[in-house]
């Protein structure tokens, strides 16, 4: 069997690459290209069933999505017959949001015989298990925790984001379609009279999967710029669900916490305050 990466941008391809016992073979979306990784092979939304039949002729029989997209733009000129024939299909589900989208990917994969694993599958030391990996966590962090937790449980229900930030048990930013990083930087720009007492809690960030989608794909990562931006917003660290979020390189999250005063939290799952 030969595994593949359907890449797009950003660290985790290259992460995954370089934590597999052996190369997988790496295919991004044209337009995406991962970070510091040179794809064996691009690809066009449009051409999709030719796309498949080049992955069929390279051996791959499982593939792992890693990597950020945004809705591509389609050029109709671009299709050819096989994949035009799913257009419909495509855009039913990109009207219905994100994970309607994930799951059609996901059908379409499948139904040419392929076999989509997760990162965790892939390289399961990407995705941690419940520990503290850095720093202290309070009697007030561990409810921020449980508050953040619901709050995230509720926005991934109705396919808004997989994160919040809670201070105090209150909620001072949802993570939306920019991203988590956009997230932060907001909460960093939060007038002074609209965050509570830092003394009493700085807060924290929250990460987890949205309830109902699959999990071989689209889990929320963290990575040290991740740290940084928790850093700068002024929060004492991140808490984030256990076997749900993939940390890009954990060794050098843990020190960079260590190094700005912040706390790492892998939290099971309904776990109380």
């Amino acid at each position: 069997m030969s595994v593949a990466i359907i890449a797009g941008a950003g660290q985790l391809p290259g992460a995954l690459v370089a934590a597999a016992a052996t190369r997988p073979f790496v295919a991004a979306l044209d337009g995406f290209a991962p970070d510091g990784l040179p794809p064996d092979l691009s690809f066009r939304i449009e051409r999709l069933y030719p796309f498949f039949a080049a992955l069929h002729e390279a051996g791959v029989t499982e593939v792992c999505f890693a990597g950020a997209v945004r809705r591509p733009r389609l050029d109709p000129a671009l299709f050819d017959p096989l994949t035009a024939g799913i257009v419909p299909r495509l855009m039913a589900s990109l009207a219905q949001g994100d994970d309607a989208t994930l799951r059609e990917v996901i059908a379409l994969f499948e139904e040419d015989g392929f076999r989509i694993i997760g990162a965790g599958d892939l390289a399961p030391a990407l995705v941690p298990g419940a520990a503290f990996y850095a720093g202290e966590v309070g009697p007030r962090d561990r409810m921020d925790a449980a508050r953040a937790a619901l709050i995230a449980e509720a926005l991934g229900r109705v396919d808004v984001g997989q994160g919040c930030v809670v201070q105090q048990g209150l909620c001072l930013a949802t993570e939306t379609l920019a991203g988590t990083d956009a997230m932060l930087a907001g909460v960093a720009q939060l007038p002074e009279g609209l965050r509570p007492d830092a003394s009493r809690g700085r807060g924290l960030l929250y990460k987890a999967p949205k309830p109902l989608q699959d999990r071989r794909i689209d889990l929320p990562a963290l990575g040290p710029d991740t740290l940084r931006n928790v850093a700068a917003a002024g929060l004492g660290g991140i808490a984030f669900e256990a076997g749900g979020v993939i940390c890009l390189d954990l060794p050098q999250m843990q020190a960079l916490a260590r190094e700005l005063g912040l706390f790492i939290w892998a939290r099971a799952p309904g776990e109380a305050a």
